[in-house]
């Protein structure tokens, strides 16, 4: 390649970020000025970039949200650039490109930042991403919790010991009173060993999510404001208040309602042509975590406010 200058200029990068490697792609005045894959190392690349663009007007870097989080998205930031994360599903891909590689991928970011066709997500900050560790680990661990207690049920029932009916919810009691019943039968040591181990999987779940749950309790104890302004929304309370006090705070980085459908991923999908326009299913490009929190709050909510069923009722109509 030959030699630039990047006096005054400004570099647009895009970063495909692996477990082991950055794959960049530099653009500068619409042209591809360097293309390298480095060491997946926060300072590595900030030294590369600082030096490869020393004496540029600005240096704008984008990579999608991911496992990486926002790690290096806060150190690039601190170092002076000009970061981005964006969604992977906001970046556009042509209908006939079937090659993918991390140099392309990087190239196709780089592309769409320097056109300005990519905007970033909202990055919240650490002391925020941190709270809302505990409130997600809540979520996995009630998963893990239920699909538990699907795995007891399909065992009783190989047994005859429920009904295809039984839509008993789990409880300490309901499961005490089976394994009493399974100890008083005839059934082998084999059977009783695994319904056991079964049960103490599905009774420790239970105490890690209260552990958790005192964990947000001491957290909704520093956020008493936000927290009580969740709570009062039909449909909301302490648990989904939590959940997205920690996903949203306090709102104020969505300029409009807009953003905030669009971060969500409540925003339409849409098919246009000439004089038709047709929306379809929402887009899902958002946060699933609140989409999640909102259609279960909605469920109840609708149960509690008679308007919103009445809102409810009208659109399954159509």
């Amino acid at each position: 390649m030959k030699t630039y200058s990047y006096k005054e200029k400004i570099i647009y990068t895009g970063i495909d970020v692996h477990k082991k490697t950055y794959s960049c792609a530099s653009i500068c005045e619409g042209e591809i000025v360097k293309r390298d894959t480095m060491p997946a190392k926060p300072g590595v690349l900030l030294r590369y970039l600082k030096n490869s663009f020393h004496d540029a007007a600005s240096i704008n870097t984008a990579y999608e949200a991911g496992f990486s989080g926002f790690h290096l998205h806060r150190y690039l930031v601190v170092g002076g650039i000009n970061n981005i994360v964006v969604h992977p599903g906001s970046i556009e891909i042509a209908s006939r490109d079937c090659v993918k590689t991390d140099k392309r991928d990087a190239l196709k970011i780089a592309t769409q930042l320097a056109t300005g066709r990519l905007h970033g997500n909202f990055v919240p900050n650490q002391n925020r991403e941190e709270k809302r560790s505990v409130s997600r680990l809540r979520t996995t661990l009630v998963s893990k919790r239920q699909r538990t207690g699907q795995q007891i049920k399909s065992l009783l029932f190989t047994q005859g010991l429920i009904s295809a009916e039984d839509d008993t919810v789990l409880c300490e009691k309901w499961l005490a009173e089976k394994l009493d019943e399974v100890t008083k039968a005839n059934f082998s040591d084999d059977f009783c060993f695994t319904l056991s181990h079964y049960a103490q999987q599905w009774r420790y779940l239970t105490q890690c999510v209260k552990d958790v749950e005192k964990r947000l309790k001491l957290q909704a104890h520093e956020d008493d404001g936000l927290q009580q302004i969740y709570e009062s929304v039909p449909g909301i309370g302490f648990t989904h208040a939590r959940q997205l006090v920690n996903e949203l705070g306090d709102m104020k980085q969505f300029k409009n309602e807009k953003r905030l459908f669009s971060y969500v991923g409540l925003t339409p999908s849409e098919h246009s042509s000439g004089e038709h326009v047709w929306h379809g299913h929402i887009s899902r490009k958002g946060n699933p975590e609140l989409r999640h929190i909102l259609v279960e709050a909605a469920w109840i909510a609708v149960t509690k406010d008679p308007s919103l069923q009445e809102i409810m009722d009208r659109i399954a109509q159509t």
